[in-house]
């Protein structure tokens, strides 16, 4: 999957209880199905873990994990690829704030090498803001 700009996707999201090599296992299950992760979220609190996904094949992710009898949700996201340059980030979070949108969590990997960052986020109105951020 290539990501140009900004666009809505589906993250898989898998609320279970804690333990010790739980995201070792969602890897390692990944992996020998051939399916690369773009990004994640892992979030674990007292004794229970939030990961949020985003593979090349989010169907055929989710089937995998569903077999191995993990519990898995979709939510909406927005997936943003933008240049990997000092200010785009603040761009971005601006341009909400200036709209009322209310971010309620964000996620980024900004590789130094690539010239690219990708930012995966949920905000109050995804659509909206995939609206305000294909302007930018």
């Amino acid at each position: 999957m290539r990501v140009r700009g900004a666009v809505l996707m589906r993250e898989l999201v898998i609320r279970t209880p804690n333990r010790v090599g739980l995201l070792a296992d969602i890897a390692t299950l990944l992996a020998e199905k051939g399916i690369n992760i773009l990004a994640i979220h892992v979030s674990a609190r007292g004794e229970e873990a939030e990961v949020h996904l985003l593979t090349e094949a989010q169907l055929y992710a989710r089937k995998a994990l569903e077999e191995a009898e993990y519990p898995v949700e979709q939510e909406e996201v927005v997936l943003l690829e933008l240049p990997h340059r000092p200010g785009f980030l603040r761009r971005v979070t601006e341009t909400l704030r200036r709209n009322g949108l209310d971010i309620q969590y964000l996620y980024a990997t900004a590789p130094e090498w690539s010239g690219k960052c990708l930012v995966v986020l949920s905000c109050d109105n995804n659509g909206k803001a995939l609206e305000l951020l294909r302007e930018r």
